[in-house]
């Protein structure tokens, strides 16, 4: 979703409130995690992280999100395989050879926690392997690259050029975020180089998502017309992606969805 209006700069209660939010969302990836496995539906991922939000008082930021016309229809997006986001959740049951991707927000006291990870359904091919590696790597180098008022363009110049070295594509028509008391704020986070993102800087109390959607073929993507949100490759092949909330600080970036129990920077699939 692309969003032109001015970035937001939060105060330290407001980071502090971010950072609670954040906390909560990493806490609920964790207690999906050991669900996500074959045999399961997508669609029990998807109740699974539904009650455990409301169970902890809080709100799935996913669930009627978006136009009047046809809002989103639940609580998490679960991409699997060729799907590069925004999968809805259903009757599909993970098998061996499968990944997919969950994306989980939680409102937290009017704020958002926002992550992703792709997971892995062994045994899988080593291509497919690859371009997960490939994703996660990407997040993590680009977070490493930030400091105080860097430029926002730095992210895509870091993970365009990752991805090059495998002919790996990088989803341009979907972008990270702002994030905060809304879902989605300014900036625009391009995963790849713009001449936007150029004239932008990451200041002290910017608070966003990156997220690189990076394809094993073409950077080209379809949406689904039948349900106006499922978005696939448009080569057929597979799509993997990794997602942090990140806070700038005056000192430097702070990734506000660390979780305890999933990979952490360097984690090799």
């Amino acid at each position: 979703m692309l969003i032109k209006q001015k970035k937001i700069l939060l105060t330290p209660i407001e980071r502090d409130a971010m950072r609670v939010a954040g906390r909560f969302n990493a806490e609920l990836m964790d207690f999906v995690r050991p669900h996500v496995k074959e045999g399961v539906s997508t669609g029990e991922i998807d109740r699974m992280v539904h009650q455990y939000t409301l169970d902890h008082g809080h709100i799935p930021a996913c669930l009627g999100y978006g136009p009047a016309k046809n809002p989103y229809p639940k609580s998490c997006c679960t991409s699997v395989n060729q799907v590069v986001c925004h999968g809805i959740p259903g009757n599909y049951v993970l098998r061996p050879g499968d990944i997919v991707n969950l994306d989980v927000t939680t409102i937290v006291d009017g704020w958002h926690g926002d992550q992703s990870e792709t997971f892995i359904i062994e045994p899988i091919a080593g291509e497919v392997r690859q371009v997960v590696q490939c994703a996660f790597d990407s997040l993590h180098l680009a977070i490493e690259a930030l400091t105080p008022s860097c430029s926002l363009d730095l992210i895509g110049q870091v993970i365009a050029r990752h991805a090059a070295q495998f002919r790996f594509g990088v989803v341009d028509k979907y972008v990270g975020h702002g994030i905060g008391r809304r879902f989605h704020e300014p900036p625009n986070v391009s995963h790849v180089p713009t001449r936007e993102a150029k004239s932008q800087r990451i200041e002290p109390g910017l608070c966003f998502t990156i997220e690189p959607m990076i394809n094993g073929g073409s950077k080209k993507t379809i949406e689904d017309t039948r349900d106006g949100w499922t978005v696939r490759t448009a080569d057929g092949k597979v799509s993997a992606q990794f997602e942090h909330t990140l806070l700038m600080t005056e000192t430097g970036i702070e990734v506000l969805t660390t979780t305890q129990l999933g990979p952490q920077r360097g984690h090799k699939f």
